[in-house]
């Protein structure tokens, strides 16, 4: 474990969040569902220590099983106690833009089966309109759908859809489920509510934001 005086002041707040939303919500017998974020790290942390130390037992893929973290999927453990998860960006209404790193439908279907989710995530994260600090909206969808989305979305939504291309590789970036990522840049100078905009995307056909019932944040 790497002492706290070694981390970035940002990485010391990242870690601090993890810490005291495991500490609280998270008991022994717990059926726990985690995202990919990079201050989920230090919540796997923080686990793989209690666990070890006896504090919790029975904690229901790489992080978990280099913590040598007893791990099941959905077809064994469907229904969850808890999910938590980072964030790109989080408003003052606590709606989340998440998925920039590229894994959205798996942590959303993860998110679906938990009674309670929890976004982890520090102070760079918050502004108080979605789009201070993140430019875009990622959105997963079928190979199939991807021209006929990046075509409907602007007219739906306004502002400028692009399908996402991989860096290291030729072609567009894949998912863990083989899909594709449009990066939706929407206009910042428009009010709009989150809440319908997501029902909107998730009726379009194709596609594969979602709200945190709790938001920690250091």
């Amino acid at each position: 474990m790497v002492s706290s005086t070694e981390l970035s002041p940002l990485e010391r707040a990242k870690r601090q969040a993890a810490y005291v939303c495991a500490e609280k919500n998270i008991t022994s017998g717990c059926r726990l569902g985690v995202g990919s974020g990079s201050t989920v790290k230090y919540l796997v942390e923080y686990l793989e220590s209690a666990v070890k130390s006896g504090k919790l037992q029975n904690i229901t893929k790489k992080w978990l099983l280099d913590a040598g973290l007893f791990i099941t999927d959905l077809d064994g453990t469907p229904e969850l106690d808890i999910c938590i998860d980072g964030a790109d960006e989080v408003d003052s209404n606590f709606n989340c833009i998440k998925g920039g790193g590229g894994c959205l439908a798996r942590e959303k279907i993860v998110q679906h089966a938990a009674q309670k989710f929890f976004v982890i995530a520090d102070s760079s994260k918050e502004s108080v309109n979605l789009g201070e600090h993140y430019n875009h909206i990622p959105i997963e969808v079928l190979p199939f759908a991807v021209s006929s989305v990046l075509r409907s979305l602007p007219r739906l939504e306004g502002g400028s859809a692009q399908l996402r291309m991989a860096v290291k590789k030729c072609g567009p970036v894949l998912t863990d489920n083989n899909n594709y990522i449009i990066d939706w840049a929407f206009e910042k100078n428009k009010t709009r509510n989150w809440q319908e905009v997501q029902m909107r995307l998730a009726n379009t056909p194709g596609k594969l934001l979602r709200t945190s019932q709790r938001f920690l944040r250091k």
